[in-house]
């Protein structure tokens, strides 16, 4: 792939072929901003992971760098007013199902309660696609709706491997201080480090590189976090 000459003169700021830690490759992927807009800083973690096996779950960050989520609730009428009440942009059934059937996605996340999951499994094609599907292992498909919520406003982020056993997940922006960057990293890096399917975790966290939306990758070195 060809490369810009800013993406160039960024990448000789320095030595990408090493491996730094969390705080330093922080630090550089801010300086190596390439972007006139606020570029969003991204982890991409690479596992090792069975063809059978997934990783898939949620976290809050520390420290937030995300406006607030347009929550919809799919649940039936008697529990409108309580998921609006907890900050719900948009809650009901049957006319949101149609809505979304038309190709209305104006919202950023999706609960449901379990008793709406067979009508709200037939948009799968819908919201499946765009990863918008409540599933109980990310807690969107709950009884507890305000608890949900809460959560969701608080920033709860999914995060999941891909087919290749990759994560790739925002953890900030270039104009956050590259610490409070470096502190949502080191937050995730633990999580995802639970989550081996063996229960083994040496090993498990194969390798780490951090990135700007428009810049160089940096990788981490893992043993400067043991």
């Amino acid at each position: 792939m060809k490369h810009g000459k800013k993406y160039r003169a960024a990448a000789e700021k320095y030595d990408l072929t090493k491996k730094y830690s969390v705080d330093s490759a922080c630090n550089m992927v801010k300086d190596m901003k390439v972007a006139s807009f606020d570029e969003t800083v991204e982890a991409h973690i690479s596992l090792k992971l069975d063809k059978s096996a997934s990783v898939r779950d949620t976290l809050v960050f520390p420290n937030q760098f995300r406006g607030e989520k347009k929550v919809l609730v799919f649940c039936h009428e008697d529990r409108v007013k309580e998921a609006l009440d907890a900050g719900a942009a948009y809650a009901g059934s049957d006319e949101y199902i149609e809505k979304v059937k038309g190709g209305w996605l104006d919202f950023d996340v999706a609960v449901a309660t379990p008793d709406m999951m067979k009508d709200v499994g037939r948009l799968g094609m819908v919201l499946g696609r765009k990863g918008l599907m409540p599933n109980p292992k990310t807690g969107t498909v709950t009884t507890d709706i305000t608890n949900a919520i809460n959560e969701l406003k608080k920033g709860r982020t999914e995060y999941r491997a891909d087919k290749g056993g990759v994560i790739h997940i925002a953890v900030g922006k270039s104009s956050m201080d590259a610490a409070k960057v470096a502190e949502n990293v080191n937050v995730l890096l633990a999580e995802v480090a639970k989550k081996s399917p063996n229960g083994v975790t040496a090993g498990f966290i194969q390798s780490v590189s951090l990135s700007s939306t428009m810049g160089p990758g940096v990788w981490v070195d893992m043993k400067e976090g043991e």
